[in-house]
């Protein structure tokens, strides 16, 4: 299994989450720590191919998980946040692009 790795505001905006949200979220990382999918994801290419955005939907509305787990160290959260509106603000899509960059130029990949 996969250790999990929070990058920047990613772990503190995840506690942010609604209780039903967070456990769900975590349940989904879950899965993605031991090779299987998320029950609901979609790819983000926009961002980078390989990244993917996990799908949490609960009473208290719409919340998104960026995450990268195409490198063998660990899967990389990149950013954790709620959507208010149908399509993904391009703030949220910039500070996940932004830390995907910063993991690659980490890992000299």
């Amino acid at each position: 299994m996969k250790p999990l790795a929070f990058r920047g505001t990613s772990l503190s905006d995840l506690r942010a989450f609604p209780e039903s949200a967070r456990r769900d979220t975590g349940y989904q990382l879950h899965r993605v720590q031991c090779g299987l999918e998320p029950s609901d994801w979609r790819p983000m290419n926009t961002i980078w191919p390989g990244v993917q955005e996990i799908r949490i939907r609960d009473e208290a509305g719409a919340f998104r998980v960026i995450y990268v787990a195409k490198f063998r160290s660990a899967v990389y959260v990149l950013h954790c946040f709620q959507k208010k509106t149908q399509k993904t603000s391009r703030v949220d899509l910039d500070v996940a692009a932004k830390r995907y960059a910063d993991l690659v130029r980490e890992l000299g990949k």
